[in-house]
Formats: C-alpha cells, sequence, structure tokens
C-alpha cells in the first residue's frame, strides 16, 4: 500500500460564505478555521495548504456565552515601557468586529509560515456586503 500525497495541483478551491448573524464566536471560528486549513477534506495533509477561501459576513452580530461580553478582555502592547492596552469584548465588538473575527479564527490556525498562508484566505466583513459575488460562494452551515 502506498500513501497517497496529495499535489497542490489537484486540490479544488472552493468559496464559502459563513453568516455570524448570532453565531457563538468560539463555536463558528472552529468550523470556519476547519474548513480554511481544509481538515474537512478526504485528502487531508498537515504540511500543505489544502484548504478553501471563507467570507465571513455580520461580524459585528457575533455573540459570547455567559457573561464573557464584560469580563473576557484583549491585550495588546504599543511598543513602550507601561503600553499596555486592554478593552473588554464588547468594546472590540463596537469598534473592531472584524479584528474581533480574525484574532479569534487566529488563534486555531497554525503559527508558522504555513498558517500565514492559509489565513490570507480568510476575508472578514462587519455588515452583509462583500466583494467576492464573481466567485459564487457556497453558505457555510456553523450550526
Amino acid at each position: 500500500m502506498k500513501t497517497y500525497m496529495p499535489k497542490i495541483a489537484d486540490m479544488d478551491r472552493k468559496w464559502f460564505v459563513a453568516d455570524m448573524k448570532d453565531a457563538i464566536l468560539g463555536r463558528a471560528a472552529v468550523k470556519i478555521a476547519d474548513v480554511l486549513r481544509g481538515k474537512d477534506k478526504p485528502y487531508f495533509s498537515p504540511h500543505l495548504d489544502c484548504g478553501d477561501h471563507v467570507i465571513v459576513i455580520n461580524a459585528r452580530h457575533a455573540r459570547m456565552t455567559g457573561r464573557k461580553e464584560q469580563q473576557k478582555k484583549y491585550y495588546r502592547h504599543t511598543g513602550y515601557p507601561g503600553g499596555i492596552k486592554m478593552r473588554t469584548f464588547a468594546q472590540m465588538k463596537e469598534r473592531f468586529p472584524e479584528r474581533l473575527v480574525e484574532k479569534t479564527i487566529r488563534g486555531m490556525i497554525p503559527h508558522n509560515r504555513l498558517g500565514n498562508k492559509v489565513y490570507t484566505k480568510l476575508h472578514v466583513y462587519a455588515d452583509d456586503h462583500h466583494p467576492h459575488q464573481a466567485q459564487k460562494p457556497v453558505e457555510l452551515k456553523l450550526a
């Protein structure tokens, strides 16, 4: 028996659109990260980019369970001494809804060169309008 190794030319890249309206952020991000990485395909290989493109719309309407809207904190550092900045989930959702979804999904894919390549296939929009109609995206069920 020989192990099948997929070729880049054999991979069929599709486009999916995921609607985050009333979706729980973490649960939806797991599904989106799997599709981006290609883990839902029978020919998945961990050292190749086998995944599809995912368009995330309505990022502004993503939610979290429990009291995480007020309790979950996101930190960043300016690079200067004493320059740590903190925002809650609610503040991030109000000001940077796309960044919130991107940051969640980015944490679920590898942090290396392959992960950077996979991450370029993620397209996030705060509202329900996106410029990728020509690619004829198929709906991705999150629940």
